[in-house]
């Protein structure tokens, strides 16, 4: 890697349209397995013009006594679409369900007599990753850009720029020298806004009350340039003017392109889908092995095949910029020794049958609290480091 070069990252708003499509289907993911800790879900979500189309396969209690149409009106609304004159709001948005159960080709493979032989529910490979870089353990371009999206959201909801709805977008820049982030060189924001609203105002106020609440004054650079709604106007936004999909902002989920992301998304399904639970679990074990000081930064690889229990590979890939303690098949042998990696007990481990998920669907669903997030847990740092004798 070059000794100094540009990274950015972006993240979008929880009011951008693939965003409201993975609340969605993570609202409905809670709430089945609030109603049954065996509920079987892999739930997908469309939103456009004022209409919202909610299918997928679901097998549980909940489909009995959860109301979909009320779960999905009740997210648009927190999220902030109560306007019709905006093109889509809560209340007026056509509401359509296509729900049948999961396959029981599927099934075979997940739910066994023997609980800790549950196989993967799907084949794919799953990437973690940690940076000691930031306090959180992220790369610092996605960090920002997330912090950046979330003081959008909460300057709007507090009334602090009334000017501004729902949909948001950020892109933040960092300079990098040695492998090591030293400045932020540019800040974008796209801002939905009222049709009344001046450019200065509207400028004046994303850099004071959201770009300078966010990032450290030590860390803008120089020459930072500050590109807020560069086509000039963003009045016509959310699903009103772009279609959204539950899944495709996979990037912004995990660690906005400098770590590796595997095939599938995590919103709208259960864990006993690998896609998300061994994804959790694989950031969980780079975590640590950057919190025990084995490395400076860390990507760790698990693969399945479905229905089989134990993870097909397990690759441990260490980037130190010469300051690594210990060997790539030294770190991986131990992953193998102190973490659970069949999927019974990863849900186990992290205590996953909870209904915590639609709390991740925006933001991204690394970075954040581990107390809510337990694959944001440092807690194997000293059994890493006696499996390796250091």
């Amino acid at each position: 890697m070059a000794k100094e070069f540009l990274f950015s990252s972006e993240s979008v708003t929880e009011g951008h349209p693939d965003k409201i499509a993975d609340q969605i289907s993570d609202a409905v993911l809670d709430a089945m397995i609030a109603e049954d800790k065996q509920s079987k879900v892999a739930c997908e979500t469309l939103v456009t013009a004022n209409m919202v189309i909610i299918a997928g396969e679901i097998t549980s209690l909940g489909l009995k006594t959860v109301a979909v149409p009320e779960l999905a009106r009740n997210v648009i609304k927190r999220i902030g679409y109560i306007d019709p004159d905006i093109g889509f709001d809560y209340k007026n948005c056509s509401l359509v369900t296509y729900i049948h159960g999961q396959s029981p080709d599927i099934r075979r493979g997940v739910v066994r007599e023997k609980p800790h032989e549950q196989g993967a529910g799907d084949q794919g490979m799953m990437f973690g990753y940690a940076s000691d870089e930031t306090p959180e353990l992220m790369p610092m371009p996605i960090m920002f850009a997330h912090r950046l999206t979330k003081k959008l959201a909460e300057v709007r909801h507090k009334n602090v720029l009334k000017f501004l709805r729902p949909d948001g977008k950020s892109q933040v820049t960092v300079r990098y020298a040695d492998g090591r982030p030293k400045e932020v060189t540019t800040i974008v924001i796209a801002a939905q806004h009222t049709p009344d609203v001046k450019k200065k105002t509207l400028d004046e106020g994303i850099i004071e009350e959201v770009i300078k609440k966010v990032i450290p004054k030590k860390l803008i650079g120089p020459k930072v340039k500050y590109l807020i709604n560069p086509t000039g106007m963003f009045e016509k936004g959310g699903p009103y003017a772009d279609t959204g999909l539950t899944g495709r902002k996979i990037i912004v989920d995990t660690y906005g392109g400098m770590g590796r992301h595997g095939g599938g998304c995590f919103s709208g399904k259960d864990p006993s889908k690998v896609d998300r639970s061994a994804a959790y679990m694989a950031r969980y074990v780079a975590k640590n092995i950057v919190k025990a000081g084995l490395a400076r930064r860390c990507e760790v690889q698990l693969a399945y095949a479905i229905g089989v229990a134990e993870p097909v590979s397990i690759m441990v890939e260490v980037h130190t910029y010469g300051t690594g303690k210990i060997s790539e098949d030294r770190l991986a042998d131990a992953v193998k020794k102190v973490f659970a990696l069949k999927p019974y007990l990863i849900i186990r481990h992290l205590d996953l049958v909870r209904p915590i998920y639609e709390k991740t669907a925006a933001y991204g669903h690394f970075g954040r609290g581990e107390k809510e997030f337990t694959w944001e847990k440092t807690d194997m740092v000293n059994k890493l480091r006696n499996a390796l004798g250091v």
